[in-house]
């Protein structure tokens, strides 16, 4: 049976990727801050798929608890075919604010982490011939709405050159580019979703098996539905003064 390790598989996106693979008969290794949350996941998906579910408690902005699943990632006495790398959150903080800890929090957690676990997760499935990475970007690395546009747009790009770096080698690189979806994610990070327009909402358990789908094909972008395809186009394609001025708007409107 296949091995995958999900980070934030406890809610959200994270949580939806952990009950897909399960159905499918996929072991899990479940990375969290929350001890209880991944008792909780863990006990729901081997109860309900009759899956084996490890847990690792970790604050993926503590370089120290970084390594230690970088430890479960290169065990070569229990391989990981698939890494989902996902935890993340919303930040709401201005690139002006005197404290910046809110954006250094988030690079560590959506950038280092990212980059660690993803060097850890390729050079083991490389020397194994196969392997499948994940990483879980944003649309909003297409736009201009803070640093959690940087850092999607770094998880983008990064994902592209892991790709490059990985041809040929059996192990697949994906991006995974969602826009606004439907879990707790927007009110956990204090966001004001209200105006967003419903057609703009995604089903998280959709958005998975369209990624894991993209992803079995080889896929390094995968863009969730047909408008937010139609919608990303326009954005590579259209003027950057026009993104700003859309990234504005947005921006004004999650006030």
């Amino acid at each position: 049976m296949a091995t995958a390790l999900v980070t934030g598989g406890t809610s959200g996106i994270g949580a939806a990727f952990a009950r897909a693979l399960a159905a499918r008969g996929t072991n899990l290794v479940l990375v969290a801050r929350n001890t209880e949350r991944l008792a909780a996941m863990a006990a729901e998906l081997s109860e309900r798929y009759a899956v084996q579910v490890e847990t690792l408690a970790a604050d993926l902005a503590n370089r120290e608890d970084v390594d230690r699943v970088v430890a479960r990632l290169t065990d070569a006495a229990r391989p990981v075919d698939l890494l989902v790398n996902n935890a993340g959150f919303g930040v709401h903080s201005r690139l002006t604010d005197e404290d910046t800890s809110a954006h250094e929090h988030a690079m560590d957690v959506m950038c280092r982490a990212v980059l660690i676990l993803g060097a850890a997760a390729g050079r083991t499935m490389r020397e194994r011939g196969k392997g499948t990475i994940i990483n879980v970007s944003s649309t909003a690395g297409f736009v201009a709405m803070g640093s959690y546009s940087a850092i999607k747009a770094w998880v983008t790009a990064y994902s592209e050159s892991l790709a490059v770096e990985l041809a040929g080698t059996g192990v697949t690189v994906t991006a995974l580019c969602p826009g606004w979806v439907e879990t707790e994610f927007h009110q956990r990070a204090g966001i004001n979703a209200g105006s967003i327009p419903r057609q703009l909402w995604l089903d998280a358990d959709q958005l998975v098996a369209d990624c894991l789908r993209d992803a079995a094909r080889g896929k390094v972008i995968s863009i969730p539905s047909n408008r937010y395809k139609v919608l990303m186009t326009l954005a590579r394609h259209a003027p950057r003064g026009a993104i700003r001025a859309v990234s504005r708007r947005l921006t004004s409107s999650r006030r």
